[in-house]
């Protein structure tokens, strides 16, 4: 009698592996980008030791990080699938909107905007 073919497929499925983009910054204008290699069926969590070794940082320093997809925060327990960018978010420093504000009681608001530079002559708004 032949075997299952749907354990042949999970068999190979466990043998297979999949390969993430995986984006960490560290500071500003740093960044960090690898392609990682992985199980296929890989938990993110299950993930995070290789991850953090392709990356050349320590794992409790990785694990303390929020983490997402494509820009989307997502479970530690989440299944990677092929293909997918694996992005770590170092907490920010300063609130941006209380940024912001500071930034247009400093140059004023005329100096900033969408309409800050404006042809000579032109009316308001264009």
């Amino acid at each position: 009698m032949p075997e299952d073919p749907g354990a042949q497929r999970a068999g190979h499925a466990a043998t297979a592996s999949i390969s993430v983009d995986v984006v960490y910054s560290p500071e500003a204008r740093l960044v960090h980008h690898q392609s990682v290699q992985l199980p296929a069926g890989c938990q993110l969590a299950q993930a995070l030791p290789a991850i953090a070794q392709a990356l050349g940082i320590s794992l409790a320093t990785l694990t303390a990080l929020e983490v997402g997809i494509w820009g989307l925060r997502c479970p530690k327990n989440q299944v990677l699938v092929t293909g997918e960018r694996v992005e770590f978010y170092r907490p920010l420093r300063v609130d941006p909107k209380v940024a912001r504000r500071e930034r247009f009681v400093r140059q004023g608001a005329r100096a900033a905007g969408l309409f800050a530079k404006k042809r000579p002559g032109a009316k308001a708004g264009y």
